[in-house]
């Protein structure tokens, strides 16, 4: 077992989409809310960090440090995880620092962390350089990747299948769909499925990654995760299924399918999708589900993996609004 720091509010909710399922006429949806996970907002993220928190706390770190673009929802989770945790939290950020911050960096600066900005290409070195910095201080840095994907991340989503299953008493959807990006989470439910040679297909829509990059990254993630804590399971790359069909002009450029599916559940059930994460992977589902993708007497899952802030972010209300 990993060690682990105990914050999200699990288990998250489980719930019918019965009006969406009516609106589309099959198949019948139902929703997974970790965007309820009820660390600062909650998201996915809040997951990979109780065990990631827990490995830097058990090596002793006085501060981590990681990585994401300007709206980041892992960077928010991982200030409020180490303010919980009462260690430093360094946040590279990329992209031209506003002169205003909103949503996600207004969270970020309101819990405590410090900031300090670079471009794409220099993204990773500046990280490194903030890492070596803060251990020549004395700080013990605990360095968490991007997006918090690694084996230790992925374990809290094999860890959430199991919760899944007990839930639904086993009585699983025939697909499970959400967000793919990173790639953390969808390793581990795969992982999840394939530990109990389940039926269950896991559909990832990538937010901004093509098919082939973002399986290359799941696979080195399963890997890692089947090694690091003695899984045992079989698989091969035939196993990941991810649709990049929906990337549009690329991460955090918002397009009318995603405005589309923001609008449809807030209007049908009352539930509020992100417009970078979520609200691409949902309007990516509704377009399959209008193609016939999946059956009509078919149980598909979308897992919420949260990103509400995002939508207050000045960039996207003029276009979602």
């Amino acid at each position: 077992m990993l060690p682990k720091v105990t914050f999200a509010h699990l288990p998250t909710q489980v719930e019918a989409l019965p009006r969406l399922t009516k609106l589309l006429g099959g198949p019948q949806l139902i929703i997974k809310r970790d965007d309820q996970t009820g660390l600062a907002f909650g998201g996915n993220k809040t997951r990979k960090l109780e065990y990631l928190m827990g490995a830097a706390l058990e090596e002793g770190a006085a501060m981590v440090c990681t990585t994401g673009a300007a709206q980041s929802n892992h960077c928010r989770q991982t200030a409020a995880a180490a303010a919980r945790c009462g260690i430093e939290c360094t946040l590279v950020l990329v992209g031209p620092e506003p002169d205003q911050p909103t949503a996600n960096l207004f969270l970020d600066q309101l819990l405590g962390a410090k900031i300090i900005w670079t471009d794409q290409t220099r993204r990773d070195r500046t990280l490194e350089k903030v890492f070596q910095e803060a251990g020549e201080a004395g700080m013990n840095p605990y360095l968490i990747p991007y997006g918090g994907s690694n084996a230790i991340g992925a374990y809290a989503y094999y860890q959430a299948f199991q919760e899944l299953r007990e839930q639904l008493d086993n009585n699983m959807p025939d697909w499970i769909v959400f967000a793919s990006s990173s790639g953390g989470t969808q390793a581990g439910l795969l992982a999840g499925v394939l530990s109990i040679d389940s039926k269950v297909k896991i559909l990832g829509i990538s937010v901004d990654e093509p098919t082939a990059l973002l399986k290359d990254h799941i696979l080195t993630i399963i890997e890692d995760l089947n090694s690091q804590a003695a899984l045992g399971i079989r698989f091969k790359e035939g196993n990941i299924l991810v649709n990049d069909d929906y990337t549009g002009k690329g991460y955090g450029v918002i397009n009318d399918r995603d405005i589309d599916a923001i609008h449809s559940f807030g209007e049908t059930e009352g539930i509020l999708l992100d417009p970078v994460y979520t609200g691409r992977a949902a309007g990516g589902m509704l377009d399959l589900i209008r193609k016939g993708v999946f059956k009509r007497d078919e149980q598909v899952l979308f897992w919420h993996t949260g990103g509400t802030p995002a939508l207050f972010a000045d960039k996207y209300l003029p276009f979602i609004y």
